[in-house]
């Protein structure tokens, strides 16, 4: 068994894996980190092996609390990953864009791949049918839309996410709604329409904290999946330790 731990911006995603299945998966915040780890090494006394994957702030003494209970493989840009990255400036690569073309890799063979993260931050991951990562882009999530709306302007409010009634927003309040949500529907169906253009036989991917928010609204067909994440990172574990 496997332990996959995901440090993202505002959560922890824990993960049990039996092989390739996830049996067991939990969301914390960072201080509960070191009381969850042990209730899951009490529960699944056959995890053997962890791997982690930081994009916030996980501290040494938590990572080394880990490596006292598990083999630990931690995830940066030397780990040897089951793809070819082609990106130009691979120590800047996000950790969990790794994971997710991992991911692609490893459910998605020889085919080509649009992975969509729709979290904090937007991004989108480009892996071909050679096993190539390509690189993506990265745009504001659905929180910061609103978030910065109201922290660089003067009277616009902090509102929380909701559907709009209608593309005309009749008030203020309507009309930052509007924006937003469309907006970045629109963002997210064309991105799929330009790389459908250059790769017919394209799959995407959605996931992410907002994916089953969008996924509905979405005008291109996509599959939506919440563990996806969580998956490449077992794969990466997988891939090295058969290395």
């Amino acid at each position: 068994m496997n332990l996959v731990i995901d440090v993202g911006n505002t959560y922890t995603k824990l993960g049990v894996f039996e092989f390739s299945k996830i049996i067991y998966k939990n969301s914390i915040k960072q201080y509960e980190f070191k009381e969850a780890i042990q209730l899951i090494k009490e529960e699944y006394p056959l995890i053997t092996n962890a791997v982690i994957s930081s994009v916030s702030n996980l501290n040494n003494d938590q990572i080394g609390y880990v490596k006292t209970l598990f083999e630990t493989l931690v995830v940066n840009f030397l780990v040897k990953m089951p793809f070819k990255n082609m990106y130009e400036t691979p120590t800047t690569l996000g950790i969990d864009r790794l994971g997710l073309v991992a991911a692609a890799v490893g459910q998605y063979p020889n085919k080509n791949v649009l992975v969509i993260d729709a979290g904090t931050c937007v991004t989108y991951d480009f892996k071909n049918q050679k096993e190539e990562y390509l690189g993506g882009a990265i745009s504001p999530g659905i929180r910061l839309r609103y978030e910065s709306l109201n922290n660089y302007t003067a009277k616009l409010p902090l509102l929380e996410i909701e559907d709009p009634e209608n593309y005309i927003g009749k008030s203020t309040e309507q009309a930052i709604h509007s924006g937003i949500i469309f907006g970045i529907l629109y963002e997210i169906d064309g991105v799929i329409d330009q790389y459908c253009n250059i790769y017919p036989d394209l799959t995407v991917i959605l996931t992410g904290g907002d994916a089953h928010f969008l996924s509905k609204r979405l005008k291109n067909s996509i599959f939506a999946t919440s563990n996806f994440l969580l998956e490449g990172l077992n794969y990466i574990l997988a891939f090295n330790n058969n290395k």
